[in-house]
């Protein structure tokens, strides 16, 4: 079964996700018949290279949203990353734009090593205060999972994998994304959002029933039903 993800790496929804969807996953019978492809999507993608504010006076900004509101959204989000395993540090958090990230992780997609970078950019940006749009920040992490340097730095203007990040923001409008996560099971079910684990489990078992439905064989032998036997 084929699973494509849609994620921003600036998304705190999509590192929640992240891990309610693997948590789901790991106690998933058929775990390993699952192939996982990250896709690329970008929240904001005027957002310059590197922002003069904190994540709280970039969504004030940006969103319109009061200061106290947005406080408190933060706030509300941290709690749900912590029930997750994750730390939050929206205090130093570094506002930056995610598209040179989004070229390391199409990089290390090349090298099966996806899944493990795009945990590494989330926790850099949400977790670490790292930021995601510097070269010598994202050469780090992709030594630490196996990219040589000289790969990851060739990779950040490689127009090929620019090429690759803007079919996968069509695929998206295609399917009439409009915010992430968003999870799309064997190209027949999407699943929006952050969910709790359950619904990815029971997503996870009816696009692998549709997929492999029952066969009966045509020689049927002897049965009982409620006439007898």
């Amino acid at each position: 079964m084929k699973i494509d993800i849609w994620s921003d790496i600036a998304c705190p929804w999509c590192f929640i996700g992240k891990r309610r969807f693997e948590k789901a996953l790991a106690a998933f019978e058929h775990r390993d018949d699952v192939e996982i492809h990250w896709h690329s999507y970008q929240l904001d993608p005027t957002l310059p290279a590197h922002y003069d504010g904190t994540e709280v006076d970039y969504l004030v900004a940006s969103k319109g949203m009061p200061r106290e509101n947005v406080e408190q959204m933060i706030s509300m989000v941290g709690q749900q990353a912590a029930e997750e395993g994750l730390h939050y540090d929206f205090d130093h958090l570094v506002v930056a734009n995610s598209l040179p990230g989004h070229h390391l992780l199409h990089l290390a997609a090349r090298h099966g090593v996806a899944d493990q970078v795009k945990d590494a950019l989330l926790s850099a940006h949400f977790e670490k205060g790292q930021d995601i749009g510097d070269e010598q920040v994202l050469t780090a992490i992709g030594e630490q999972h196996g990219l040589p340097a000289i790969d990851v730095r060739a990779a950040l203007t490689d127009p090929e994998l620019t090429a690759e990040i803007e079919r996968d923001f069509a695929q998206a409008r295609a399917y009439g994304i409009s915010g992430v996560p968003f999870f799309v099971l064997d190209e027949k079910y999407g699943v929006s959002g952050a969910q709790p684990s359950d619904v990815f489990s029971q997503a996870l078992e009816q696009a692998w029933r549709d997929a492999h439905p029952l066969v009966v064989a045509e020689q049927v032998g002897p049965v009982c039903g409620p006439d007898g036997c």
